[in-house]
């Protein structure tokens, strides 16, 4: 079959194809950034005031790339088209808004596409809703068979890569200012770039006035309590299709609010984790997760030498948790990650093996989010299509992961998602206490390249 495929001569009409480049998307944002009309999120108190009265303050720019899903498993449906009526089975999230999709592409009601739901090698948003285009695919063939024969369908991982569904690509200011007592005053965030609803058949009711709150999710909502915060965004639709991807709006903010809250601290001359203990005071369940890491992962106390430790809490879907990341930079562009310890509040731990598998999960991903993930585009192509050049975390790459949980009694929260958000802070807290290099753009194998 992929002989066959292979053998095909296709003349392709370019005619109306995007010649988007990363570069150049790079500098339009920037451009965006200075002159564009951005929807204000959150504003409270005076920021510009704020930064005016500050004793110090820092004006810079985090860079988020594309993201592919890279599910272990590719994309793949069955389907059998037989007496009016379509059967599939297939790995999905989404399983109501595909019976529709398959249906009204089939010319169906809904009530008529039956869907088994078998297990998906690899999620991650990529399965969802919009992204379950390949059952749509499936689908399409075994209609256009003509005889009730089941239809397997796969797309290779090129395929997978080349032509999914992407984490949107975000450039971001951030602004932020101590005062002469080393006090935060003042935080302003504007973020520049694509909307994961954009393809949504909720987008109308999702976005409203120009924001989509996925974009700015997890930064602008925070428990950090600085007196004056401003949050603004701007969507930028372009030919590139996205996608929800693990912990969605929290993947980019989860890095820029702790990477803020980080260089705060660096401001004012503080300890990272007792700059973040002063800023949760009022905030008990933060609080207590916070301390149980640090002191799970012997924050303060002394290491080996090279070796340096870096801290971050990101609360996301009613969860909340802190990781300390242990890291070396032995030649200054390669990252060894020695350990990560993690403290979770998700309410009242209904299965802790579930619990704690859920968080080692995230903090894989977001390791190999950190290290290694971007997706890049030339004359509107994207440019990596498998692990050779879009790589994940090894097995030998993967330190020791330490979980606890921490029940202070909340309501329940997810516990899918939340694990990955603080990974890629907290390690790059411990690259800057390991080097003094700050890391605002990821991949690590970009920034320290």
């Amino acid at each position: 079959a992929i002989k066959g495929r292979d053998a095909l001569k296709v003349e392709w009409d370019l005619s109306s194809a995007s010649t988007l480049s990363t570069p150049k998307q790079r500098e339009s944002y920037r451009q965006l950034l200075k002159t564009g009309k951005v929807a204000r999120v959150k504003d409270e108190g005076d920021v510009d005031a704020a930064l005016k009265g500050a004793a110090k303050t820092f004006d810079v720019e985090y860079d988020m790339p594309y993201l592919a899903h890279a599910c272990m498993e590719p994309m793949n449906a069955t389907a059998l088209v037989k007496d009016g009526q379509c059967e599939m089975w297939a790995g999905t999230q989404g399983q109501s808004q595909d019976a529709q999709m398959v249906a009204k592409a089939l010319g169906l009601k809904p009530a008529d596409v039956k869907i088994n739901t078998v297990f998906l090698g690899g999620g991650f948003g990529r399965r969802a809703s919009t992204g379950s285009d390949f059952m749509l695919e499936a689908a399409q063939v075994a209609q256009a068979l003509g005889r009730p024969v089941p239809v397997k369908l796969f797309w290779s991982r090129e395929d997978d890569m080349r032509a999914g569904y992407f984490r949107p690509y975000t450039i971001n200011r951030v602004r932020g200012g101590v005062d002469a007592a080393g006090k935060a005053v003042a935080l302003h965030h504007v973020t520049v770039g694509g909307s994961v609803f954009e393809l949504s058949p909720l987008k109308p009711i999702v976005v409203k006035n120009g924001v989509d709150p996925t974009q700015l999710e997890g930064s602008a909502e925070t428990p950090y309590a600085v007196p004056n915060r401003r949050h603004e965004s701007l969507i930028v639709t372009e030919a590139v299709p996205t996608q929800f991807w693990r912990s969605v709006g929290h993947s980019h903010n989860g890095f820029i609010l702790n990477g803020a809250i980080d260089e705060l601290a660096a401001l004012a001359g503080r300890d990272p984790y007792e700059f973040r203990r002063e800023l949760l005071a009022g905030k008990p369940r933060h609080l207590a997760v916070l301390e149980k890491v640090a002191s799970a992962a012997g924050w303060g106390q002394p290491l080996p030498a090279g070796r340096a430790r870096g801290i971050a809490m990101q609360e996301s879907f009613g969860s909340i948790v802190a990781e300390v990341v242990e890291a070396s930079v032995p030649d200054g562009k390669t990252v060894k990650v020695h350990k990560v310890t993690a403290a979770v509040d998700c309410g009242f731990a209904v299965n802790p093996q579930q619990v704690v598998a859920q968080i080692e999960s995230g903090v894989v991903y977001g390791l190999s989010m950190a290290l290694y993930g971007e997706i890049t585009l030339e004359n509107g192509a994207v440019q990596q299509g498998n692990f050779d050049d879009y790589p994940v975390a090894r097995l030998e790459e993967v330190p020791p992961i330490e979980v606890h949980i921490v029940e202070t009694g909340g309501p329940l929260g997810g516990i899918g998602e939340p694990g990955l958000p603080p990974l890629a802070p907290a390690l790059a807290g411990a690259i800057f206490a390991a080097t003094g290099k700050r890391i605002r753009r990821l991949p690590l194998a970009v920034s320290l390249a």
